[in-house]
């Protein structure tokens, strides 16, 4: 039988958002809520993968004395630059006055994602927020039309679902509201999305999959504070959108990524073995010569902006942060806009227990809040930037959000929408050029496996698959036959394999490689590859990423 526990609000995910609204919660509350925390890492932090810049707009909401309280934010932003790569060799600054707005830089801090949460974390626990790192939400509780809570993932299962002899079953959590954070594509959120149709009104969402390498360098080549982007190659060669970051902070640390869009078509193309071959333009591989990879990561990005957003309210739960696609694309930065939307989520659960609210309601007053905050001002200023890029490519997208953004501060009198899921951009395999990428040089490209082990993943073995299929003869019909088999490409974890045999040719998955970037959930052609939680703790385990 399984153990229940009782809270007043339930949230799941300890990412930015779902640490904010915690914390935002207890400050208002006190000891009048009972607030707990789920996360599916093995500890704070321990999936927290981004760039990153922040912006500290909504950490001075949530602390005012944040210097005080030693938030690890030590590195300001020193200089800032936008480099167009020409080619494998040649790359043009863009001059500052040629820059969108929104990607200008000044008074932000070059940050380790990871780190903050930690800290936030702290900050959580001392309010009095019970967090339970290692125990993933596996399903919503529904009672009746509401959500009253959610289940966690069982413990000790086999590989075919049995139980062994250390077994656990889930722990139900009943909430009066629960607030879902788990972050771009959560399992909960995509399934509570379409069981209460809150993309009725939405265009698709559309995404990008961040692949990252923490570095540290020789001090004589480190410059604290610099941020610098890319755009053009290697991702032009294929007409695919994105580009990529390389960011100093800390003890000669370099942060170095590239965010590749999912909305690619060249079934052929790998964002890993891109993000390799981009370190190798000497505009980046002069940062890093003679250094050392110390950790890498990968995770999937929400690209939609606000057309894409879904309604963020349903019976007794909220959607909030990436899980609600809350990202500024324009400004390629989520983290204060997640904290934002948590703390905007928490003021309205407040507001209605103290009100005596007995829960399972619809909280239309989150809604409320978010539309007359700096949050939607920011981001329905931006709307229309990721999709002129999708629609128009880099230079006339481009064109098009520089007058938008710079002329008219984002207030053009128009919405231009993108409808087109990712994964139906993907083309025939006979349509595209096949890409032969270099072997990696071990000094500034690598593989993926060697890669995949410093991103300290570890799952247990004998347990049940957490990548399922909803057909398992659909990756050699479709994905296969006319596509190629383009799953051992866009993972950048070598979790997809399709091995011949004596009776045709199979998909092998190697689960327990699997970063949880959330790639396969999104890109896959037919839509058959569900990502649900493996066993509490699993996955990656971040150091400061």
């Amino acid at each position: 039988m399984s153990e229940e526990m009782n809270y007043d609000v339930v949230i799941v995910g300890g990412g930015p958002c779902g640490l904010s609204a915690a914390i935002r919660l207890k400050q208002l509350a006190g000891d009048d809520l009972q607030v707990c925390l789920l996360e599916k890492g093995s500890e704070i932090g321990a999936h927290i993968l981004s760039g990153a810049v922040f912006e500290a707009r909504a950490l001075a909401e949530l602390f005012p004395d944040w210097e005080e309280r030693g938030a690890p934010l030590d590195t300001p932003v020193s200089e800032d630059e936008v480099h167009f790569l020409r080619g494998p060799e040649r790359s043009i600054r863009v001059p500052p006055a040629l820059v969108p707005a929104p990607m200008h830089n000044r008074g932000n801090h070059v940050i380790s994602l990871g780190l903050l949460c930690r800290w936030l974390g702290t900050q959580a626990e001392a309010l009095g927020v019970d967090l339970f790192p290692g125990f993933p939400a596996a399903r919503p509780l529904y009672e009746g039309d509401a959500i009253g809570g959610v289940v966690t993932g069982e413990m000790g299962l086999d590989a075919d679902g049995r139980p062994k002899p250390h077994h656990e079953p889930g722990v139900v959590l009943r909430a009066r509201y629960t607030l879902f954070a788990e972050g771009c594509r959560g399992h909960l959120g995509r399934e509570l999305i379409e069981r209460f149709g809150l993309d009725a009104q939405a265009d698709p969402p559309h995404y990008g999959l961040g692949i990252k390498e923490l570095w540290e360098i020789d001090p004589g080549r480190h410059r604290p504070g610099l941020v610098l982007h890319t755009f053009g190659w290697p991702l032009s060669e294929s007409g695919t959108g994105g580009g990529g970051f390389l960011y100093h902070w800390g003890d000669n640390l370099v942060s170095v990524g590239l965010i590749t869009d999912l909305n690619y078509g060249n079934p052929w193309l790998s964002p890993f073995e891109e993000f390799q071959r981009c370190k190798q333009h000497p505009l980046l591989r002069g940062h890093l010569q003679g250094g050392r990879r110390v950790a890498y990561g990968a995770r999937t990005i929400s690209k939609g902006g606000l057309l894409s957003q879904p309604r963020m309210v349903l019976p007794g739960g909220l959607l909030a942060g990436c899980e609600a696609g809350t990202l500024n694309v324009a400004k390629i930065k989520g983290i204060h806009c997640a904290m934002k939307s948590g703390m905007l989520a928490a003021e309205s659960v407040y507001e209605a227990l103290a009100g005596g609210d007995p829960g399972g309601g619809v909280l239309e007053q989150y809604e409320q809040r978010y539309r007359g905050s700096w949050l939607y001002d920011e981001l329905h200023r931006s709307r229309n930037f990721g999709p002129a890029l999708h629609r128009w490519g880099p230079f006339l997208g481009g064109l098009f959000n520089l007058l938008d953004q710079n002329l008219f501060r984002g207030a053009l009198p128009l919405d231009v929408h993108d409808r087109k899921p990712d994964h139906e951009a993907l083309r025939p395999k006979e349509e595209c050029r096949a890409i032969e990428y270099p072997r990696p040089d071990g000094e500034i490209s690598f593989d993926r496996l060697s890669s995949v082990f410093l991103s300290n993943t570890h799952h247990e073995e004998d347990q049940p698959c957490h990548l399922r299929l909803r057909d398992p003869e659909l990756p050699i019909r479709l994905n296969l036959e006319r596509y190629g088999a383009p799953e051992q490409r866009y993972c950048p974890a070598g979790v997809y394999e399709i091995l011949e045999e004596g009776d045709g040719p199979r998909l092998q998955i190697n689960a327990a490689n699997c970063l949880h970037c959330k790639a396969c959930d999104i890109k896959d052609p037919g839509q058959n590859i569900v990502w649900v939680p493996p066993e509490g703790g699993g996955g990656p385990n971040y150091p400061n990423m």
